[in-house]
């Protein structure tokens, strides 16, 4: 393939970054590259709309702080981005301009002032989890009748067993669950960390019963589409979107609740939780680098909270200390 000719010093500095800085020096991953692409792509786009150019006539020079602000108040205003969101698309422009900073040192006047756009504050609300009972109506409602439906099933149960991230369970292959034999299956999560994760007999049942339906490769998707390639995330979503609508005609009180993959880890961590699992497994089983990000789980468990708060006086409650009765004193003395 041959390597387009870059005009600009802008398109020049992308490509030795993404090329360069990051697939040949730092060695990111496929789903890190992904989302530099994407953030570009959303930039160059809003840019050539602002300035009515060509995004292969930008130069690094129309790249400045008031059009940064104004691409990030889009995100949000205008794509109803989460600050989450906005805030990894900043990163990744920082990590950009301070390549390029190296790069050019003519133009660091210009990038100090974008690097000094700090990264918006936001509200960590509670964790949402469901009930054992409302997750095991999401697991039973695919139809186990039909190859879509088996799937879908295999995929749910394999979620909630592992508590893997939706990027963790679509880049699953028949190998990683084979080499295991069928116990097990190994996760490639966030900054190239493996991890294997055990199975209930329940869901090693299902997959052995799935992977007799798919293709015998053992790089397929261990989870394909209906064209045998790998799954999006959107699909996952939308199978899982359908799951819960089915679920709630038996659940009613999944009708009220907004359910993601997401949510599925957090109530497997939940669920861990409250079975008496501690905190450093869950953070392992998780794929946590660090256990601070697990204890978020502590505090969300209200169970627990009221079975602390049994165990403690109200305040204002002086406890009387135990006086045994005369007849126990004289008993007591006769021995």
């Amino acid at each position: 393939m041959n390597t387009p000719i870059m005009t600009t010093d802008l398109a020049r500095l992308l490509q030795a970054f993404f090329c360069q800085r990051l697939i040949q020096q730092r060695g990111v991953s496929h789903q890190t590259v992904c989302g530099y692409r994407d953030t570009f792509r959303l930039l160059l786009h809003f840019t050539e709309q602002r300035l009515g150019r060509r995004a292969t006539d930008l130069h690094l020079a129309d790249i400045d702080a008031p059009l940064i602000l104004a691409f990030l108040d889009n995100l949000e205003s205008q794509r109803h981005n989460c600050i989450r969101s906005r805030n990894t698309r900043l990163a990744a422009i920082r990590s950009f301009l301070h390549y390029a900073a190296l790069q050019e040192p003519a133009a660091l006047p210009s990038i100090q002032q974008i690097l000094a756009i700090p990264m918006k504050r936001f509200d960590r609300p509670m964790v949402g989890f469901l009930t054992q009972t409302e997750m095991q109506a999401i697991l039973d409602a695919p139809d186990a009748h039909t190859w879509s439906g088996q799937r879908d099933r295999a995929i749910l149960a394999t979620l909630y067993n592992s508590g893997a991230r939706v990027s963790e369970i679509i880049a699953v292959r028949r190998v990683d669950f084979e080499d295991e034999l069928g116990q097990a299956v190994r996760l490639h999560g966030k900054g190239r960390k493996e991890r294997v994760i055990p199975l209930w007999k329940c869901t090693s049942k299902l997959l052995r019963t799935w992977v007799l339906r798919i293709d015998t490769d053992p790089q397929q998707p261990l989870f394909p589409n209906r064209f045998g390639q790998m799954l999006t995330r959107s699909g996952v979503e939308s199978r899982l979107h359908r799951a819960v609508i089915n679920a709630a005609v038996k659940c009613p009180s999944l009708r009220n609740k907004v359910v993601s993959p997401h949510v599925i880890r957090h109530t497997t961590a939940m669920h861990l939780l409250q079975a008496g699992i501690d905190l450093t497994v869950i953070a392992m089983w998780l794929g946590h680098e660090s256990i601070v990000t697990t204890h978020q789980y502590l505090e969300a468990d209200l169970q627990m909270k009221e079975q602390t708060l049994a165990m403690l006086q109200p305040p204002g409650i002086c406890t009387s200390r135990y006086k045994p009765s005369s007849d126990v004193l004289s008993f007591l003395d006769g021995l």
